[in-house]
């Protein structure tokens, strides 16, 4: 007789987990306002300086993310790693602060800051994903994995309006301490996980090998190839879209500064909704029908931030709007792809493969950004948002024409009521 599973909401290994995210990531959000800030007011930042800045953040994804992969899939314990990160990013932004009373910040300190957080970043997510799965029941981990997107999304909505009052209250430098002591408290919750993690550590073959493994399996795994590309196609567009927002935002619509922060709510709020959406969609659905229907919004959300025009008060609905739709559709396909990559991937290589994935879907966004500057230089602003909304369809390409979709109508058809009889009659057919 099977146990029934205790709710989510009340494993304390969970609820510490949830809330050293939760804490971590909001205090992440007031960071990405306070740092740069920091640098362009205080440091009064070049814009290469700026540049540099924000790539120090991101460049990490290309440098370790192949080999994090195969020192997660290594090692028995993560738990330790992930305390670990978590302490070395706080100590780092800590030492903003420090260094500006102490009159010794400068860019180049904000840039090694900037680029240690983002190792850390890389280590602990390629390392989360595997512990998630010793932490919780594999029935639970599409739900799990939305309780984590609803904190990303939580954190967008209200990260921006509590650094600006940090901020103004603090300044920018003093800020940062929010984030350093966000980073320490993640630490301490996580160290106070009790779910033991007997996992026998893998046997080592040279990194490069493991590396290798971890590619092949994404290059010849039908359905994790597929959830790759995609999420590469939405990422390399978005991030072009992105390039392009403000400047169309300001100079073709007209709206005033502080509205622009409209987009960053909106897709919040749109993320949220999705949080809560993808665990009773695919509960009733499963996870396949979510994923291709999720793909068909991608390109209206796209669509309606390059067709926005007319009045402000239109413009800013229009805006919001595209970015609540897409928001919901972006988090819905995360959750779902994150369940089913867990799924799918071979044991023991979960870490690789998770550590692949995000080294090409986050890798590409730099491409992204470049492309959208170039589009935008030499066609228009609006005409380059045209080309990311066209190129957007690609994503459903990709997606409806892998085993996904086969998978999809093959749940369609045991579910049909020519085979109902039969589960009726064998319940635990029923359940499989």
């Amino acid at each position: 007789m099977t146990t029934p599973l205790i709710p989510l909401r009340r494993q304390r290994d969970y609820r510490l987990l949830w809330s050293a995210r939760a804490i971590s990531e909001t205090g992440s959000e007031v960071a990405r306002l306070a740092v740069p800030l920091t640098a362009a007011v205080t440091l009064d930042a070049s814009p290469i300086e700026m540049g540099v800045l924000t790539a120090a953040s991101t460049f990490p994804f290309l440098l370790v993310g192949l080999p994090s992969g195969a020192m997660a899939d290594r090692v028995a314990r993560r738990r330790p790693v992930m305390v670990a990160c978590e302490l070395i990013s706080g100590l780092a932004a800590l030492s903003v602060p420090l260094a500006w009373l102490a009159g010794l910040l400068s860019v180049p300190w904000l840039i090694a800051v900037a680029f240690t957080i983002g190792m850390c970043t890389v280590v602990f997510r390629t390392f989360n994903t595997p512990h998630l799965a010793t932490v919780v029941a594999e029935p639970q981990r599409t739900a799990a994995i939305a309780g984590f997107q609803s904190v990303f999304s939580v954190a967008q909505m209200g990260g921006p309006g509590l650094a600006g009052m940090l901020v103004a209250l603090l300044t920018a430098p003093i800020a940062v301490v929010v984030n350093a002591v966000t980073f320490l408290v993640s630490a301490v919750c996580l160290r106070a996980i009790r779910t033991p993690e007997n996992g026998a550590a893998a046997v080592k073959r040279g990194l490069g090998r493991e590396i290798g493994e971890g590619l092949r399996v994404l290059v010849h795994h039908p359905v994790l190839r597929a959830l790759c590309v995609t999420g590469m196609i939405v990422n390399v567009l978005g991030a072009a879209q992105m390039a392009l927002f403000i400047l169309f935002a300001v100079n073709i619509l007209g709206l005033p500064a502080p509205l622009v922060g409209v987009a960053a709510i909106g897709f919040g709020v749109g993320g949220l909704i999705g949080a809560m959406l993808a665990p009773r969609l695919t509960a009733r659905f499963g996870e396949n029908k979510v994923l291709l229907g999720s793909v068909l919004f991608f390109p209206l959300g796209f669509a309606a931030t390059a067709g926005a025009g007319g009045p402000l008060w239109l413009a800013i609905c229009q805006i919001a709007g595209a970015e609540v739709i897409t928001g919901v559709a972006v988090v819905a396909y995360s959750v779902c792809s994150g369940s089913v990559t867990m799924r799918e991937a071979p044991d023991g290589l979960l870490g690789r493969v998770n550590a692949t994935t995000n080294f090409a879907t986050q890798g590409v966004m730099a491409l992204g950004g470049i492309l959208g500057g170039v589009l935008g230089e030499l066609l228009g602003l609006r005409p380059a948002l045209w080309i990311c909304a066209a190129g957007s369809l690609l994503c459903i390409v990709s997606l409806w024409l892998s085993p996904i979709r086969r998978g999809a109508r093959r749940a369609a058809a045991e579910d049909s009521p020519s085979t109902a009889p039969h589960r009726q009659s064998d319940p635990e057919a029923a359940r499989t």
